[in-house]
């Protein structure tokens, strides 16, 4: 084993913390001075992101939609493709990753190969030992970055059998109805989640829009009798449960949309300096956070159910977050119903609760949604080193104790950490490895610096919270702060925000991203990213304050379930009678199908709904009969268009062709009657000789529909007659 003068540095994990600790020692600092070897067990780079459609091998499902947009999930200087989603699916994610690992190379990037030992030397060097195909190996090196992540391996609680009669299965490897069913005696036809913060919450919601889609879709059915299927969800106590598109005004009449983490991270809502908002929840905070999140949500979830209602038990207690697009609906239609309490065991097709000893039986399926032990993520470090990090593995939310907010150790010089913390946003993954980098290479560090690690209390703000009743939900979450505190060791400032329209409270917004940060170092061609970002972050914000840009998915989503519905017809002709229609519609969530449109086989066709109203038509002259039509609802991302679908008159699940886009209509900022009223849309059809013009109004209260109208006007050689329809939950 030899070592030469240019500094080795091992990073452990090929995940986006590795690829940015790589990048930024071999591009952000004087060439030359590090070289790199990347170690990672998986075959291919990437971490938990599935870098295709059909990679189904990691710990994310590749279709699995982001829950934070792409102006958080990215790095400062690799711009995203123009075509991807502001919501990304993992694979995209994976692929992003693929291009950075091109575009920023240089790491020798050793696949296949797990460290299982580490020892740190006299002069602060370290010999890694790794095992692969070739055989065990070991190699010295000057510094070890930790980038393994905190997902070391799925937790699998005590009470839960590794055999059973049923299948067990953890959440990360949950791909699909029919691999879940798989095997099992079928007695039952529940299929249980267990778990109810962020993990619970979203799998939960998936598997509900795969039931429903297998109840709802044309043509043969993926599993057996779908329809006597629901999900039993337990959870020891309600979250808040966000969509991925909020508001920026919430109390708009017509409130405009953005993906939810551009309101979330605006800096004009939060005093300056900030100060940390995670770590400990006092009472008086728990407060308003919870005020804030239920006038974001304008709801206090109670007319989903009383079963995820936050109420006043709760508004003390610290605030659970979790992010679905359809999980409260679901719960409101009772595909999924929730049950508050923790599972004490399970026994063949039957757990009990252990409040009150409730049994829940009839179970064909289990999904632990039970988080990650992180620890296994530092198996390979040696005794010593995790005693001197106050390794716990009692407390997997906080199992290491390391300073300047889980970067580094004052008495570890050459070992250093990034993203080993839940919540890793990109940005600060960045800062991290920014961090680590001016470490290791300047002998005396500036001011700034000194100060900033000699006031730091990371690590006995850890070893307080362990013992704290009072923790938040992401200890170390409080992501606009930390990446205010890195800023200010590094002196790196954000840049100047981009001018967006004027809010409510008089502010133009001030969103954070990772772009904002450049390091002084930076190149043209980074700086071009850097830009490509911002511009893509300010077009989105404009697009969506002032020019009605993701109203249609926002209404889309919040579609799902039965409706109550009134309408009334008044025909100017005698051989058409007026009349009133009282019934109900219901909007039931399916898997996209090509049927009417033009697609290659192979696109993301994304969801839909079939349409179904059913009731009573009471004609003016007294005539009553049962009424019923259908149609398929659709919204197209990549247009950010919704649109309504005839139905097959031989083949009623289907869609036939298309009856209108719907167009939103933008208020008029000077027009004080359109600002008292909801969004305002219109559509038309030519259906032969008879013109349909219709006009939409959608009331939301905050992100969720309380009552649409639809109105259209009819007229034709034979035809001339309006209908009004009022839709209520």
């Amino acid at each position: 084993m030899t070592k030469t003068s240019l500094r080795l540095t091992r990073i452990s994990g090929a995940g986006p913390s590795g690829l940015v600790a790589a990048k930024t020692l071999l591009h952000d600092v004087a060439p030359a001075t590090f070289k790199v070897t990347i170690y990672d067990a998986q075959p291919r780079i990437g971490g938990l992101w599935p870098l295709t459609k059909n990679d189904t091998a990691r710990q994310v499902h590749p279709l699995m939609v982001a829950n934070q947009s792409k102006h958080t999930v990215q790095f400062s200087d690799l711009a995203w493709d123009d075509n991807v989603p502001q919501m990304p699916k993992a694979w995209q994610v994976g692929q992003y990753l693929q291009r950075y690992s091109e575009k920023y190379g240089g790491a020798d990037v050793k696949l296949g190969h797990k460290v299982v030992r580490t020892e740190l030397q006299h002069d602060g060097a370290w010999k890694v030992e790794t095992e692969s195909e070739e055989g065990p190996q070991t190699h010295l090196f000057d510094h070890l970055l930790v980038t393994t992540g905190f997902f070391g391996k799925p937790i699998w609680p005590d009470y839960v059998p590794k055999e059973a009669e049923i299948p067990i299965v953890h959440s990360s490897k949950y791909r699909d109805l029919q691999g879940l069913l798989a095997g099992g005696n079928r007695k039952g036809h529940k299929i249980l989640v267990v778990g109810g913060q962020m993990s619970g919450i979203e799998i939960a919601g998936t598997i509900a829009t795969h039931l429903s889609s297998a109840v709802h879709s044309p043509g043969e059915k993926s599993i057996e009798n779908p329809e006597k299927y629901s999900i039993q969800h337990i959870s020891q106590r309600p979250c808040w449960v966000f969509p991925l598109f909020t508001s920026a005004q919430p109390a708009a009449a017509a409130p405009p949309f953005l993906p939810c983490d551009l309101p979330s991270y605006n800096l004009a809502n939060r005093p300056q300096p900030l100060m940390n908002s995670s770590g400990h929840i006092s009472v008086d905070s728990a407060r308003t956070f919870n005020s804030i999140f239920q006038s974001v949500l304008g709801t206090d979830q109670g007319e989903f159910s009383p079963d995820v209602k936050i109420g006043d038990d709760l508004i003390e207690q610290q605030p659970f977050l979790a992010m679905s697009s359809h999980y409260t609906d679901f719960v409101r239609s009772g595909m999924i119903s929730v049950s508050q309490g923790k599972v004490s065991s399970l026994a063949g097709n039957t757990v009990v609760l252990s409040s009150m000893n409730e049994k829940i039986e009839g179970i064909a399926a289990v999904v632990l949604a039970t988080g990650f032990d992180p620890c296994p993520s530092l198996d390979f470090l040696p005794s010593d080193v995790l005693e001197t990090i106050s390794y716990a593995p009692s407390h997997p939310s906080l199992p290491a104790a390391l300073a300047f907010h889980g970067t580094c150790h004052p008495s570890l010089a050459t070992l250093g950490f990034v993203g080993f913390y839940r919540s890793p946003y990109w940005g600060v993954m960045e800062m991290q490895a920014r961090l680590i980098a001016r470490l290791w290479t300047v002998e005396q560090p500036s001011r700034a610096l000194k100060e900033s690690l000699d006031s730091d209390s990371s690590i006995q703000n850890v070893l307080d919270l362990r013992s704290d009743p009072r923790l938040s939900q992401f200890p170390m979450g409080d992501y606009a702060f930390l990446m205010q505190e890195f800023a200010k060791a590094l002196e790196m400032n954000i840049s100047a925000p981009r001018e967006t329209p004027t809010l409510a409270n008089g502010k133009s917004m001030d969103i954070l991203t990772p772009a904002r940060y450049v390091s002084e170092a930076v190149t043209q061609s980074q700086l071009s990213e850097a830009e490509k970002n911002l511009a893509s972050t300010h077009e989105t914000a404009v697009g969506g304050l002032t020019k009605a840009k993701f109203v249609a998915q926002a209404v889309f989503r919040s579609l799902l379930g039965e409706w109550k519905l009134e309408r009334d017809l008044v025909s100017k002709l005698p051989s058409h009678p007026s009349g009133r229609f009282v019934g109900t519609a219901k909007f039931l969530l399916r898997q996209g199908t090509a049927d009417g449109r033009k697609v290659p086989d192979e696109d993301d066709l994304g969801m839909e709904y079939l349409y179904i109203e059913d009731g009573d038509f009471t004609a003016s002259n007294g005539l009553k009969f049962r009424a019923t039509r259908r149609y398929v609802w659709r919204y197209d991302e990549a247009r950010d268009v919704l649109s309504v679908w005839f139905a097959k008159t031989d083949d009623n699940m289907r869609a036939d062709y298309l009856f209108h886009d719907i167009e939103f209509i933008v208020p008029d900022s000077e027009d004080e009657v359109a600002q008292t009223k909801g969004w305002q849309a219109k559509a038309s059809h030519l259906c032969i000789e008879d013109l349909y013009n219709v006009k939409y109004e959608f009331k939301f209260q905050a992100v969720n529909l309380k009552e649409w109208r639809i109105g259209y006007s009819v007229n034709g050689p034979k035809k001339d007659y309006t209908i009004s329809g009022v839709y209520r939950r």
